[in-house]
């Protein structure tokens, strides 16, 4: 089994900042792209931001600029730094990869429970 755990999310005031971060544990062999997303009610789940297994990033429009996503592959973690925060980042981030496990050698993807972030103004 692998799973995921998210940390670090809590309340900040805007124009503040938050380091979210997600440890992949279980039957690992390798692990792909990992991902952030987010999700407010009533809204669909959106990708924040992506890392490579390289290193190779890239953004949503709207956090461009404001986070930094990084990853430490020694520890199977993946970052995100979240700076100026807005009201408007409030909502559940999420751990998202895909890892092929040292059990079944297969493909599994995998979220994590989700953090909350929330922006007060």
């Amino acid at each position: 089994q692998v799973q995921v755990v998210e940390s670090g999310g809590g309340l900040v005031q805007v124009g503040g900042s938050l380091r979210l971060s997600c440890a992949a544990s279980g039957s690992i062999f390798t692990i792909n792209a990992m991902d952030w997303y987010r999700q407010t009610p009533g809204k669909e789940r959106e990708r924040v931001a992506r890392i490579t297994s390289s290193g190779k990033t890239n953004y949503a429009d709207s956090v461009k600029g404001r986070f930094i996503i990084s990853r430490d592959n020694a520890k199977n973690t993946v970052y995100l730094q979240m700076d100026s925060l807005e009201p408007e980042d409030t909502a559940i981030y999420y751990c998202h990869t895909f890892v092929v496990t040292s059990t079944t050698y297969m493909l599994l993807e995998v979220w994590g429970q989700g953090t909350l972030v929330t922006v007060s103004s």
